[in-house]
């Protein structure tokens, strides 16, 4: 039998968690602390959205948001936290690596452990990701660092998979970027990411 591509893999991760949100329905704090550079009627993508955590608490804060996400299973429970929370995402069924991504579209693109792609996939997802933000717009990522291998409290399990500073900084040479942060923390987002564990932060500026 050949290799589970994503959409299973997600699914059965999801669907596993039954009525439980996988990592939880408050906003990643990251997201959350950050809220100083988000502005009310701007546009935002949330890429690999997962159940919608983020997507939601972005339209909350008053942004028109799309998320995009593979799991099936994930949209119908974004959905549902979108409908008890009271706000419009649109919510879009897409595989990241082979959709057509838009250009110069929004205000901010967000992605929160988007770290399931090794290197080869990450040069292009970055490139797309990139191309997707207007001039002017921001890129917010948070991912974890080699050192979360120690913690193995989330994420992947392959190192080439995790994001350094130096990595960061390389990718996004031509950004301006206003935060590029290593840190530890202890995160509480279900039971997907719980404990201490090892995080970096980017935000980075599109030039005008």
């Amino acid at each position: 039998m050949g290799k589970p591509d994503q959409e299973t893999i997600w699914s059965k991760r999801y669907r596993d968690a039954g009525e439980d949100y996988l990592f939880g329905v408050a906003p990643n704090r990251f997201l959350e602390a950050h809220r100083h550079f988000l502005t009310a009627g701007a546009t935002a993508l949330s890429v690999a959205d997962g159940e919608g955590r983020n997507s939601v608490w972005l339209a909350e804060q008053g942004l028109t948001v799309t998320a995009l996400e593979i799991s099936p299973v994930a949209l119908q429970k974004a959905a549902r936290l979108a409908r008890g929370r009271q706000v419009d995402v649109e919510f879009v069924r897409a595989d990241i690596m082979t959709m057509n991504w838009p250009i110069s579209a929004f205000d901010f693109v967000v992605g929160i452990f988007i770290q399931f792609v090794g290197p080869e996939d990450r040069e292009l997802l970055f490139a797309r990701v990139k191309q997707a933000v207007k001039p002017g717009g921001l890129v917010m990522l948070q991912g974890y660092t080699p050192k979360q291998l120690d913690y193995r409290t989330g994420g992947p399990s392959a190192v080439e998979n995790l994001y350094t500073e130096a990595l960061l900084r390389e990718a996004f040479a031509d950004f301006e970027l206003l935060v590029l942060k290593e840190y530890e923390d202890d995160l509480t987002e279900g039971s997907g990411h719980c404990g201490r564990s090892a995080v970096i932060d980017l935000i980075a500026r599109r030039p005008a």
